[in-house]
């Protein structure tokens, strides 16, 4: 257990991968405390297919630096140049140049067909982008700040002047936009705890870290978790059901219990019934998931209504045979239960193998 606990320790100063907004932020903070002059990229408005979704940000310095996305990367590629051009020049060669310490500006790609073709925008493709100049330091650390302790915050910029507002808000919103102001909703990074360190663990832990959740790894078993190998993931050896009551779920969390055993899977799914986590499921046939719903009703009095937010056999149907094929059919499940995409019957396990002749 000493092992573990010291292995955990050298994880938290090395967890690196972080939710894509936090690290924009990070690097748009620390780029201004370092004196660099720099912009936050809002995809405001998209019409037609586009290569990312509205609200998705970018930050850029003086120097070309780039962290985060608005397209595939010819449309980054068009704001380095512009950027870039803006301040090696006194002059004010384009419309970026003339405001790179005004109010924000409103940019559009893919008004035509050559124009979508030259950025690499889907067919019919157009994106809007709000940029914002130089945003102040003391409101990115405050905002960053709600961020890491784990609050919802909605940023008000006004377009006009530029001036930003923080404030609490308690539930997800889409991004509003209108002549006077841009209203985007910033979240806490998601995150997974799953229960057992075996090998389908670690491929899905993988998965989940690059896209963009925190994972935390409950396995009290000295032999599986002594051998974990995913760097960023943070491994504890404590009980589980203790580790969901630490780990205090919320709608930004998902519990998975991968043991197949009971006496870990069951206290931690417990527990986790109690709390607002978006999807919390359990690996299993069908057989399994129906005993596990018998034991839970018999010996925790759970009832069928209770257990209605339990899933099992989890992921989506894909014909899974080995570790990795089972987690991808889980990873794609919680995004598309994170997303609020509705699947349809036939992609649920057990409903695609009770059609299934001796399945």
């Amino acid at each position: 257990m000493d092992r573990v606990l010291e292995k955990t320790k050298t994880q938290e100063k090395s967890h690196t991968m972080e939710n894509v907004d936090v690290s924009v932020l990070k690097a748009l903070r620390d780029w201004r405390l370092q004196g660099h002059r720099a912009l936050l990229a809002t995809v405001t408005r998209t019409w037609g297919s586009s290569p990312r979704p509205v609200g998705s940000i970018m930050a850029m310095n003086d120097t070309g630096a780039v962290v985060g996305s608005v397209s595939g990367g010819c449309i980054e590629d068009d704001l380095i140049a512009q950027f870039s051009k803006a301040y090696q020049s006194s002059l004010g060669g384009s419309d970026l140049a003339r405001s790179i310490d005004g109010p924000p500006e409103h940019l559009k790609y893919g008004i035509s067909a050559d124009e979508a073709h030259r950025f690499g925008l889907p067919c019919g493709g157009t994106l809007e982008l709000l940029l914002e100049f130089n945003p102040e330091v003391q409101l990115l650390s405050a905002l960053l700040g709600d961020l890491e302790a784990g609050r919802l915050v909605r940023r008000r910029t006004d377009i006009k002047t530029g001036a930003v507002s923080l404030s609490p808000t308690a539930t997800p919103e889409a991004l509003v936009i209108n002549e006077d102001e841009l209203i985007n909703t910033f979240g806490p990074e998601y995150r997974m705890l799953i229960i057992g360190a075996g090998q389908m663990s670690e491929y899905l832990a993988t998965m989940a870290l690059f896209n963009g959740f925190s994972v935390t790894i409950c396995d009290p078993r000295q032999e599986y978790s002594g051998s974990w190998s995913v760097r960023d993931a943070l491994v504890t050896a404590e009980m589980p059901d203790d580790v969901v009551l630490s780990f205090k779920p919320d709608r930004r969390s998902c519990v998975i219990a991968l043991t197949h055993d009971p006496k870990l899977d069951d206290m931690a799914l417990i527990e986790a019934l109690k709390t607002e986590a978006f999807y919390i499921g359990a690996i299993g046939s069908r057989r399994n998931n129906q005993a596990r719903h018998q034991r839970m009703i018999e010996h925790f009095d759970q009832t069928p209504q209770s257990l209605e937010k339990l899933r099992g056999p989890i992921g989506l149907y894909i014909g899974s045979k080995t570790p990795a094929e089972i987690a991808v059919s889980i990873m794609a499940e919680v995004l598309a239960v994170k997303n609020q995409v509705h699947l349809p019957k036939e992609m649920n396990v057990a409903q695609a193998k009770n059609t299934m002749p001796h399945a």
